[in-house]
């Protein structure tokens, strides 16, 4: 199995078995797991309206991008003067950032996936 690093062993051992001795309700606990949740959705919206919204999204760009790689097409025909205005390929970067970042998120989550779904004798 794969071993964790000390920080999140360290997190995961607030949410092992409690000891009898405290009460069943923990509000530390809960609100952690509320802040968890708050937290985990602000960086999801904040990756999707990167990915899909920012300066016209990534979907808007490949078009126009594959045409002009592979046609007559040029990136002027699209409004790229430069650097300093890009036309329709405005916030591209940012767009091919969060894009990788869900790459990877998501191999991430199908490793641990993978990992749990193994059968325990193996």
């Amino acid at each position: 199995m794969m071993k964790l690093p000390a920080w999140l062993d360290r997190t995961l051992d607030l949410f092992d078995e409690d000891d009898p001795s405290e009460p069943f309700y923990d509000p530390v606990h809960l609100g952690a797991a509320v802040l968890a949740a708050i937290v985990t959705v602000g960086c999801l919206y904040w990756l999707l309206w990167t990915l899909l919204v920012y300066e016209g999204g990534l979907f808007v760009k490949i078009g126009p991008a594959l045409r002009a790689a592979f046609t007559s097409k040029t990136l002027a025909d699209y409004g790229w003067r430069g650097s300093w205005d890009m036309g329709l390929f405005e916030g591209w970067v940012g767009n091919a950032a969060a894009l990788l970042v869900a790459v990877a998120l998501v191999a991430a989550l199908q490793r641990a996936w993978n990992e749990r779904a193994r059968p325990r004798g193996e």
